[in-house]
């Protein structure tokens, strides 16, 4: 299985059960939609953000067909100005690299430091799929167990409406 063993350890430990879908590098949600035709779920874009001062980071989980637009997300954050993390921040908060933004990092995040933004929309699916910290596969969960993966790794977070 493509992706980082203490991850698969983590969920096995919190009794989280997962679909999973190995296939070519997906970067970003153009080149993922062509690999997300055989699975059943929900579809999330998973940004990594920074406040403008850089002490303060938030992982914000969209459905994946929210169109970008970062003055709009700066007003559903109310964090003021954000910009996109750097690719050592990735990888110092969330074990990542550019690419593989996802929530499952967040098991690297030991001092909490990464607060997450949910789109209120995920709620909608059954199920969501999401990178195993490595870009070359899915892992397609239950939504209540997101949430329940959020909960046990002790990260803050809040539902957004992008609507």
């Amino acid at each position: 299985m493509n992706g980082d063993p203490h991850l698969y350890q983590r969920l096995n430990e919190l009794g989280i059960s997962f679909d999973y879908h190995e296939h070519p590098p997906a970067p970003t949600i153009e080149i993922a939609k062509e690999y997300w035709k055989s699975m059943d779920s929900g579809h999330c874009k998973n940004l990594f953000f920074r406040n403008h001062k850089g002490n303060r980071h938030y992982l914000v989980i969209l459905d994946h067909r929210y169109e970008l637009n970062i003055k709009k997300i700066e007003q559903l954050l109310r964090q003021g100005k954000i910009s996109f993390a750097s690719e050592s921040r990735l990888q110092k908060y969330l074990g990542v690299k550019p690419g593989s933004v996802t929530p499952f990092g967040l098991i690297y995040d030991q001092d909490h430091a990464v607060h997450v933004f949910l789109d209120e929309r995920l709620k909608e699916h059954e199920r969501l799929s999401f990178h195993p910290l490595e870009n070359t596969a899915s892992l397609v969960i239950a939504y209540t167990d997101l949430i329940r993966f959020l909960e046990e790794q002790g990260n803050s977070y809040e539902f957004i409406s992008t609507d």
